[in-house]
Order: structure tokens, then sequence, then C-alpha cells
């Protein structure tokens, strides 16, 4: 998940990114409306966490321009809890509210349901070098060879390929394909990717999984 956070409160917003983090995610924060906007118009993000009362630009008013060029699922995280400002935040497109102060256990399943309500957004047809893969028809081929995968190998296999060029941690992964905390005295993501390999790696010339030493792994078409 790559997740922008646009928070004012210094303490606040190191705490968002410091725990969100840690989970494995991919997190950006923006101190201000202004940075916010630019942030979000200028990086294709999974998710967005706003607050309302900000410094240059407030975050009905970043809701509002945001929703002029993009469809990126916004959660508005706010003190402001009168019933008013929750319908406002609505009424401009906000896709859920959370009050201050906040469980971030419920906070990171807003933004799980979030991102799995955007994934209906996506492409239908994913292409990548000579590979492709079907997302309704959950098929893959490669250099015209139909390929064969387990539905965890396919979610794998999806999660690397809208995430090309990224660096995704071993957490990231588990969270995101197994839906669970990544412990690291399991090997479940290391094994998993290897038996990807072996299908659409290793009988082909040119490589697209590639290991990040320490971290995890980054999946594109060079070296």
């Amino acid at each position: 998940m790559n997740i922008l956070v646009v928070e004012d409160e210094p303490k606040a917003g190191n705490y968002l990114l410091n725990g969100l983090q840690e989970l494995g995610y991919s997190v950006s924060l923006a101190r201000d409306g202004v940075d916010g906007l630019h942030q979000a118009l200028e990086t294709p993000f999974d998710v967005i966490v706003l607050d309302v009362m900000m410094p240059k630009m407030d975050g009905w008013e970043v809701l509002r321009r945001l929703r002029k060029e993009a469809d990126t699922p916004v959660l508005f995280l706010t003190a402001r809890d009168d019933i008013a400002d929750r319908i406002k935040g609505l009424e401009l497109g906000a896709d859920d509210y959370l009050i201050k102060p906040f469980s971030f256990a419920e906070l990171v399943a807003r933004l799980r349901t979030l991102t799995r309500r955007g994934s209906s957004r996506e492409e239908e047809q994913l292409h990548i070098a000579d590979l492709q893969i079907d997302v309704l028809k959950r098929r893959v081929t490669r250099a015209g060879t139909r390929i064969t995968l387990t539905n965890k190998e396919f979610a794998l296999l999806h999660l690397f390929a809208t995430h090309q060029d990224q660096v995704l941690s071993r957490s990231m992964i588990a969270s995101r394909v197994w839906d669970m905390n990544f412990d690291s005295d399991t090997n479940v993501v290391d094994v998993a990717v290897r038996r990807l390999r072996l299908k659409i790696d290793d009988p082909f010339q040119l490589k697209l999984i590639h290991s990040v030493r320490g971290i995890g792994y980054r999946f594109d078409t060079l070296p």
C-alpha cells in the first residue's frame, strides 16, 4: 500500500508515518494542504489520509481540487466530530471519516478496506514486457505461453505487477497477499516468490522479479 498522510501536527504526523512504515507500507508525509495536494496529484497513491484543519489550504479545499483530477480513496482524519462536518466531507468526495483520538488498528483496517474498494478501478489487463495478466479472468501468459498459478501466486504476481519499479518489503507483501503481520522467522514470502519465479521467470531470458538484499523484492524489466 502506497499511502500519503497529510497532517500538519508534527507528533500526529510522525506517529502515523512511523506506525504505517513499521507495517511495511510506503508512506509519504505532507505538512500542509498545498504540499499535500501537490503530492497527491503528482504520485499515484493507493489511499490518502487527510487532516481537515491545516495551514495554507484546509482539507476541504484539498479534497475539492483533488476530485477534479483523481479518484484516489481519501480518509479524513480529524478532531472535528460535528455531523455537519462529516456530511460536508462525504459530499466533497471523501471515502471515510475517522475522528481523533483514534485506534491505530482501526485506521489500518479502514485503509485496507478502502484500497480493496479501489481495486475495482484497476485495469483489467496488465502488460509488462511479454507478460500479460487478465485480472478478471485470472489468466496469465508470457510470450504466448499460458501459465497456471495458484490463487496466492496470482495475488503475489498481481501485487508485483501493480507496483512496478517499487521495492516491496517482505512485511508489505505478507500484509497484502496473506493479510498477516510478517514474522522474520517465517520464510513464507521467500518460498512463494521462489515458486512464482519458477513459473514466470526461469523459462525466459528476461527476468522480472529481482531480490533487494535485506528488504524484499522489485518487479521490473531492468536487471
